[in-house]
């Protein structure tokens, strides 16, 4: 006997069972006895589509026992919504007392995806973005720097609160602080930066003010960059920041200066590449050369990532020195 059967509670409602294809369906799933009887309860509740408080309780039930089930928690929050109206309750207090529960929930299931799509179908119903809201999202980056469903979360709640000018950039140089080799953060702050005028679906400019490049703004990202690739010149997060930064100018050669300090000499010596630190610089120089019709120089850039540097992608290296119309190179002596 289970715990809803013998609840008088739950005497009303009769339970329809998991049905897995008749009696000897070919591969059912061994959902324990406690689970199976609490979704067969949820089953008749939702085919009265019951709101109540009982039905809160029974999707709390089965989310501790299953927090990825969708369909539960879908329920949930129409249950919720419902139960404010019928109760003609505070909507705000009701959905920061859901949010208290729901902190709890997401500290021990840090990768799931439907416990944050929970959050945002209830943010969504607030003016106001709660004060505990972005303390809460900080210790959960604090357990995983790069947990996707969290940075999506942020994005969706910069953009819907209008937090483009408040707290964000401090907050991500402050995580690049701790590891600057953060791709999240470095994704993070250019969607803070740019992405205020950019249609979220097509990714394109949604007015005339998202294709002002604002040049003070440039410089100083420029800046700060550089000084996080002095830092770790093996980290293409920033290398790949750079060229966007740069690219909204409509040229790379600006830093081209700036990536030859990582690469030392490539003419001079026996043009191997000994001094090169960063293979992203080489990488970089390789766009620059061939934005100057410098494609002999280009093609010895990549000449080396396929050879020396990079030699897993040597296809991608050979395809661009192609595109130079230049002739593709065999496997060099490191890659053996």
């Amino acid at each position: 006997m289970g715990k809803y059967s013998t609840s008088a509670e739950w005497a009303d409602i009769v339970p329809i069972p998991q049905n897995d294809g008749g009696p000897n369906p070919l591969a059912a799933i061994a959902y324990t006895e406690e689970y199976s009887e609490a979704m067969s309860y949820l089953r008749a509740v939702m085919a009265d589509n019951e709101k109540s408080e009982r039905a809160l309780e029974l999707t709390e039930h089965i989310i501790s026992m299953n927090p990825a089930h969708y369909t539960v928690w879908l329920y949930r929050a129409n249950t919720l919504f419902d139960l404010q109206k019928q109760n003609q309750s505070n909507l705000e207090e009701d959905i920061l007392e859901e949010l208290k529960w729901l902190d709890d929930i997401s500290l021990k299931h840090l990768k799931n995806y439907q416990i944050w799509h929970h959050r945002q179908t209830l943010l969504s119903h607030l003016r106001r973005l709660p004060s505990t809201e972005l303390p809460f999202l900080a210790l959960m980056l604090s357990k995983d720097t790069k947990n996707y469903h969290v940075w999506s979360y942020r994005q969706w709640l910069v953009r819907h609160f209008s937090l483009w000018d408040v707290s964000e950039i401090p907050y991500i140089d402050s995580l690049l602080d701790l590891d600057v080799r953060n791709n999240s953060a470095w994704n993070h702050r250019w969607f803070v930066l740019f992405g205020r005028h950019v249609d979220p679906k097509s990714g394109r400019g949604t007015d005339e003010v998202g294709n002002i490049v604002d040049e003070e703004l440039i410089d100083r990202e420029v800046g700060f960059t550089k000084l996080k690739i002095g830092l770790a010149p093996q980290n293409q997060s920033p290398w790949s920041y750079l060229r966007g930064l740069l690219r909204k100018r409509g040229s790379l050669l600006e830093c081209k200066s700036f990536a030859q300090e990582f690469v030392g000499d490539l003419e001079g010596g026996s043009g191997d590449g000994e001094g090169c630190r960063s293979s992203h610089a080489l990488d970089f120089l390789a766009d620059c050369w061939a934005e100057e019709q410098e494609k002999e120089k280009a093609g010895k850039a990549l000449e080396l990532l396929a050879k020396r540097f990079d030699p897993i992608r040597r296809n991608y290296w050979n395809w661009r020195r192609e595109m130079l119309g230049l002739e593709a190179v065999e496997a060099g002596p490191l890659e053996a």
